[in-house]
C-alpha cells in the first residue's frame, strides 16, 4: 500500500511537472516557439488559446485523407518521411501536440536575428495566412523559414546556413580534392579502363574542388 501510495505522488508530481513546463499562459500572441525535433530545431508561431501555427512535414496525407488522422500530433516517423517525401503543409496544433515531450523556448531568435520583430497581430495575420500545403525543402523552405518571415519579415533558416557550410568544409576540401583524384584514377586502372575520357571528368572534379577549398 504504501509503494502504490509513493508511486502515485510521483506520478502527480510528474504530470504537474509536464503540465507546468508548457504552461499557455507563459506564451503571448505572435511569440516565436521552439523544441528539439529529430536532428533539428522546431518552429511555430503562438496564435493564443493554447494554438500553434507551425510548417511541419507529415508523410500521412500521402496514403489517407482522414482529417480525423492527419490531425494526430505527428510522430517523428511521420515527419522523417515527409521530410524525404517532401509533403508538408502549415497547419494548427496544440502547445502539447507541438512540443512533443519537450520543453519549448520562446523568442530565442530575437537575440539571433538582426531584424527587430513585427507586431504581434502582424505575426499571427501572417501565420494564419499561411495555412495549409507547401511546398517543402529542408534547405531553401522549411518550419524555420516559415516562422522568421512571420516574425522578422525576411525568411532565412540559420541551421539551414550553419548545415550547408558544415557540409562546404567537408566537401570543398584539400582531402576531398586528393581522394577524389586518388578514386577516379585508381578505379579505372583497377578495371582496367583507363581512357583520357574516363580519366579527365575526375581531374576536372578535383580540379574544382581544390580551387573552392
Amino acid at each position: 500500500m504504501f509503494l502504490y501510495q509513493l508511486l502515485n505522488i510521483f506520478y502527480v508530481a510528474s504530470q504537474k511537472e509536464e503540465e507546468s513546463k508548457n504552461d499557455s499562459s507563459r506564451y503571448k500572441r505572435g511569440d516565436l516557439l521552439e523544441v528539439p525535433r529529430t536532428l533539428f530545431t522546431h518552429f511555430g508561431i503562438y496564435l493564443g488559446d493554447n494554438r500553434v501555427a507551425h510548417l511541419i512535414p507529415d508523410i500521412l496525407p500521402v496514403f489517407t485523407k482522414n482529417t480525423s488522422a492527419i490531425s494526430t500530433m505527428v510522430s517523428n516517423n511521420r515527419l522523417v518521411l515527409g521530410v524525404i517525401a517532401k509533403v508538408a503543409s502549415v497547419r494548427v496544433d496544440t502547445l502539447a501536440d507541438f512540443a512533443y515531450g519537450s520543453e519549448i523556448l520562446v523568442n530565442h531568435m530575437d537575440k539571433v536575428c538582426s531584424q527587430p520583430p513585427l507586431d504581434r497581430d502582424e505575426v499571427v495575420r501572417r501565420a494564419e495566412k499561411l495555412l495549409g500545403k507547401v511546398n517543402y525543402s529542408l534547405l531553401w523552405y522549411n518550419c524555420e523559414h516559415y516562422v522568421m518571415y512571420c516574425r522578422y519579415g525576411m525568411s532565412i533558416s540559420y541551421q539551414t546556413y550553419q548545415f550547408c557550410t558544415a557540409v562546404r568544409k567537408i566537401v570543398c576540401s584539400r582531402k576531398s580534392s586528393y581522394l577524389t583524384a586518388l578514386c577516379g584514377v585508381a578505379v579505372p586502372l583497377y578495371l582496367g579502363c583507363v581512357t583520357l575520357l574516363t580519366v579527365l571528368p575526375t581531374l576536372l572534379v578535383s580540379f574544382t574542388i581544390w580551387m573552392a577549398a
